[in-house]
Parts: C-alpha cells; sequence; structure tokens
C-alpha cells in the first residue's frame, strides 16, 4: 500500500510548494482513496502552511495530480472537412452525460507524451504516434488552485484519413477494463463541438487548439 508521502502527487506538489517559498509545517492525511494496486489516487488532507510573506493559505488540499488532453482532428483526405473526436460519460459532478477530449490522470506516469499515446488508444482505439502530438502549453495549467493542486498538459493532434475510416470512429464502445470507465466515442464538426464541451478544460483546449492553428 504506498503511502501518501510516497506517492508522486504528493512528491510534486510539496516540490512545487518548496520552489515557490512556502512554509509547509504541517500535513494532516483526512482521506485518501487508492487504485486497486494500493496506488494513490486522490488524497484530502489538512495542512498548516505559510507563504514566503508568512500568509497562512486555506487549511484544506484536494491532491489529485496533473492530467492529460488530446484535440483530436480528423481530417477527410478527399473533402479536407474537419471532425473533433470526442468521447461521452457520465459524470458525477451533475450526473449527466458529458462530452470530452480524451484525457487521464497522469498519476505516476512522468511522460506527458506517453501519457496521452495511452489515453488516445484505450478511449478511442486511434492509435498515434510521438510526432503527431503538439503540446500546446509549457507549464501545467492549474484548475482551481484555490483549493486543488491538479493541472493540465493540453496537447492536439491532425490525422488524415478517408470519410469512411473517420465515421468508424463515431459511437464506438471504449475504456480501460477494470477502471470503471464507461465511454462512447462521438466524431463532431469543431462548430459542434463548442456546443456540446459543457466543461472548462475541454471549452479552453477548443479555444486555444483554433488559436494556435490560425497562428500556423
Amino acid at each position: 500500500m504506498q503511502s501518501l508521502q510516497d506517492s508522486k502527487k504528493f512528491k510534486q506538489w510539496k516540490a512545487t510548494l518548496d520552489a515557490n517559498g512556502v512554509d509547509l509545517r504541517e500535513v494532516e492525511e483526512l482521506h485518501t482513496v487508492r487504485k486497486r494496486n494500493g496506488e494513490v489516487l486522490f488524497s484530502l488532507i489538512s495542512i498548516d502552511a505559510y507563504d514566503k510573506n508568512g500568509q497562512k493559505f486555506l487549511p484544506v488540499v484536494f491532491l489529485k495530480g496533473h492530467f492529460i488532453s488530446v484535440v483530436t482532428c480528423l481530417i477527410d483526405q478527399d473533402t479536407q472537412e474537419e471532425f473533433l473526436l470526442l468521447v461521452t460519460q457520465p459524470r458525477v459532478g451533475d450526473g449527466s452525460l458529458f462530452y470530452e477530449h480524451p484525457a487521464g490522470m497522469m498519476d505516476s506516469a512522468s511522460d506527458p507524451y506517453e501519457m496521452a499515446i495511452k489515453e488516445m488508444e484505450e478511449e478511442t482505439g486511434l492509435v498515434i504516434t510521438r510526432d503527431q502530438l503538439t503540446l500546446m502549453n509549457q507549464e501545467p495549467i492549474l484548475v482551481s488552485p484555490g483549493a486543488m493542486d491538479e493541472g493540465g498538459w493540453f496537447f492536439f493532434c491532425e490525422v488524415e484519413m478517408s470519410g469512411e475510416e473517420i465515421r468508424s470512429y463515431h459511437d464506438r464502445a471504449t475504456g480501460a477494463a477494470g477502471e470503471n470507465e464507461f465511454i462512447r466515442t462521438y466524431v463532431a464538426t469543431i462548430p459542434e463541438s463548442f456546443k456540446l464541451i459543457r466543461n472548462s478544460n475541454g471549452l479552453m483546449a477548443n479555444y486555444m487548439f483554433v488559436e494556435m492553428r490560425a497562428q500556423g
């Protein structure tokens, strides 16, 4: 059973605090969720910590670690029409079905590129290579830094294929076995994706993708 202090998530968070001059005096583990292999998945902790000016931080932190997200653009090789390959799954935030980009938690992994390749195949069935991925941010973008350490590595990839192949990626049942993932794929036009996606990470990834392509 992995201890919280030995987990990559905790060490990564602690290293960023140290780099920013934070005085972390005490950590109390309130509740930790672990994967079947004993690895730390999430942890709610209470802290006694002060910034470099002596200002006390709020006492509760939810440690999740970082994630990767991949905007996947499928291009019809004959017509040059463009589509985004999304995934859908019910989410506990409000219980509804969410449309998202393929994504996954880094957990103990250290290379965002390798994790992006792995998650793409697991969640969509699409096999890509490292050189097909473009990283859109050079440091993790934090989701909610007031109470969480979670940050995202955002990629995009473009894959040309026939229209028939593109259609074959629509409505596939996917997801990692044993991880309670009940995922289906969804092929959308880019304008449609902006209407379907209802989470801030997904919409931000869309805007980053559109902006980067416009810049060439």
